[in-house]
């Protein structure tokens, strides 16, 4: 079994994507028109939680829990500022509008010759706010993406 670091992963911004009723697939998503949000340090969590439906049974004098929706979280960014990086220009431009975008990223593990594990999702850009921090901290810019999706996961792959 391997395990990899975060370090070298990078994260894209797409163009608008639409939420839909059913999964997204690979072939859902764009082959083009990706924009590397740069100077990332933080990339947080994504992937899908079930909501807690519960059921107190008096005769039972037991709590049954089921699974309710499907809830892919929020995915907090951190950046270190950049002004001029495109990568953060969108971010801050999505973040002005109430649609979905959709976002990749490609992981640091790909296998010699091969190509590195990816995943694919729709989230809109809820927040996009600088932390300036104290004096011997770097400015950041902080986004949460709220995942409106599930997320596609594609493989790392060898040569």
């Amino acid at each position: 079994m391997t395990i990899y670091a975060t370090n070298g992963a990078k994260l894209f911004i797409g163009p608008v994507l639409a939420a839909k009723a059913d999964d997204f697939v690979l072939s859902d998503f764009p082959t083009e028109g990706w924009v590397e949000v740069g100077e990332t340090e933080g990339l947080g969590t994504v992937g899908d939680t079930a909501a807690e439906i519960t059921f107190d049974g008096i005769g039972s004098n037991r709590t049954r829990r089921l699974k309710g929706t499907r809830n892919a979280g929020s995915m907090d960014i951190v950046c270190g500022i950049d002004p001029a990086d495109p990568g953060q220009i969108a971010l801050i431009a999505a973040e002005k509008t109430p649609y979905d975008y959709a976002f990749k990223l490609v992981l640091n593990d790909a296998p010699p010759g091969g190509t590195p594990s990816e995943r694919y999702f729709v989230a809109k850009v809820a927040s996009a706010a600088e932390a300036l921090e104290t004096a011997n901290n770097v400015m950041k810019l902080n986004a949460s993406l709220w995942v409106n999706s599930n997320v596609v996961k594609v493989n790392a792959a060898g040569a």
